[in-house]
């Protein structure tokens, strides 16, 4: 029998479901950056190929976070957490057995969706969770348990590639999956112990909501031709844009009018300020990728480091985030945060435009080093935000929207660093990146100043958010 849950203070037995959980995903998109180049050996398979390995699980978590959110918010956590560790273990044993030939790559792309469906539950889970805990004990600010969460995602990140190079030399390429299948029994093992049946968020089962199929499927197929189009712009694929125009013009429509929406257009064009940490959501995802990606592409070519020189420089970036995050973290107001973070990717942005071949180290180390207090403040705040903001009914499918945002800026960074190089990741072109980072960071700036309601982040209580949802 399960002990009681301890009164008046956060059960931290929930942390490591949580964590576990909420990392499956952000592994697994950095792992994959060493894998690509040893699976296309491998398999002889073009690069026009292995990267649907990258786009496959991008697309599966963007269409597939706020869905799970929506199941987690309707049935509860217990049962798609562990439905997505089971998703983990299977993604996993597809990728080690998958056999060796060029068309085999799909079985490997087709094992990248599901590890992306099944990575879906962690982060909405957790967040329900939190909330969850917040009713229970009474709680006005989770910011440290924010903050354990926040921490433990941008640790992973740093750690991804190194472990990825790790797996790959030890074992070759199947390990980046094979490593999935201990991940995967963990989650699932932790989350049948500690995570409740019911956590009293939930609707009890006889005034559950039907699930909103034709919205449901409406927004998954706007959103697949969205992010298609996104990720080869081209004349040819203009069809596939008005297509998306046009289902998500139906998904509105439809979500506007149904008595039990997939995601409740109505509350959501209502909640401006949760509107906008979606869009703040984007524009950090789109200047962290384009530094991740764009910055590290022409530290090869137009620096001529080799790959384990840039790589060793992108590591102040995760390490001052993470230091960011642990210093102020448990601090829960998040205007100031946001205001530093903007400041700090507009000079950013800045130094990239004293980029030369010639320039020293120290000073892209120092870039490097301003860039990652916006990655932990930034990230931090958001996430706050969101969780203060979110109607506690639906938090699950709201923190799962946001991760949709973050893939949409992660897209849209590649689809920008990817038309401004061309072919070479030349200086001149970094100088455009550049003001591309600063002309985002002043929008981002800009949202920020004029969003008065940040001022309450922080200051609420659950009960308040519930009643200031309710009269939206």
């Amino acid at each position: 029998m399960a002990r009681r849950p301890p009164e008046g203070r956060f059960d931290k037995r929930l942390l490591a479901p949580m964590m576990i959980g909420s990392i499956l995903n952000p592994i697994n998109t950095a792992i994959i950056a060493v894998a690509l180049t040893p699976i296309g050996i491998a398999l002889g398979a073009p690069a026009s190929d292995t990267v649907w390995l990258v786009s496959g699980l991008y697309l599966a978590t963007a269409i597939g976070q706020p869905l799970v959110g929506r199941l987690v918010d309707i049935f509860g956590v217990k049962r798609l957490f562990l439905v997505g560790a089971l998703l983990v273990v299977a993604a996993g044993a597809i990728g080690l057995f998958a056999p060796e030939s060029p068309e085999s790559i799909w079985w490997l792309v087709a094992a990248r969706v599901i590890l992306g469906l099944g990575t879906c539950a962690g982060y909405p889970a957790a967040m329900h969770m939190i909330r969850a805990e917040a009713e229970r004990t009474g709680f006005t600010s989770p910011a440290g348990i924010l903050t354990a969460l926040s921490v433990t995602t941008q640790t992973v990140a740093v750690v991804g590639p190194t472990l990825g190079g790790l797996l790959i030399g030890a074992w070759g390429w199947r390990a980046t999956f094979a490593v999935n299948i201990p991940l995967g029994i963990a989650s699932f093992v932790l989350g049948a112990v500690f995570f409740p049946r019911r956590t009293g968020l939930e609707p009890p089962p006889e005034r559950r909501p039907r699930l909103d199929a034709p919205g449901i499927v409406l927004f998954a197929c706007s959103m697949l031709a969205l992010l298609v189009f996104l990720q080869n712009i081209s004349i040819a694929l203009l069809p596939l844009l008005i297509a998306a125009i046009l289902l998500g013009a139906g998904f509105v429509w439809r979500e506007a009018r149904t008595p039990q929406p997939f995601i409740d257009v109505r509350v959501l064009a209502g909640n401006g300020p949760l509107l906008l940490s979606y869009v703040r959501s984007l524009l950090t995802a789109t200047i962290s990728y384009l530094f991740v990606y764009g910055f590290t592409q022409w530290l090869e070519d137009g620096r001529g480091l080799n790959a384990t020189g840039a790589g060793l420089v992108l590591l102040p970036v995760f390490a001052a985030g993470v230091a960011v995050s642990i210093a102020f973290g448990r601090r829960p107001e998040v205007v100031w945060k946001l205001l530093a973070g903007s400041i700090a990717q507009l000079v950013a942005g800045i130094l990239v435009l004293l980029m030369a071949p010639d320039s020293p180290l120290w000073l892209i180390v120092l870039a490097m080093l301003i860039l990652g207090i916006p990655q932990g403040l930034n990230n931090l705040a958001i996430q706050n935000s969101l969780y203060f903001q979110a109607d506690p009914e639906r938090i699950a499918s709201s923190a799962g929207l946001l991760r949709t945002f973050f893939y949409l800026g992660a897209i849209l960074s590649s689809v920008i660093y990817g038309n401004v190089y061309g072919a070479r990741a030349t200086t001149p072109g970094l100088h455009v990146l550049g003001w591309i980072v600063i002309g985002i960071s002043a929008v981002f700036f800009l949202i920020t100043v004029l969003d008065r309601s940040l001022a309450r982040v922080g200051r609420e209580t659950p009960k308040d958010v519930e009643q200031r949802v309710d009269t939206a």
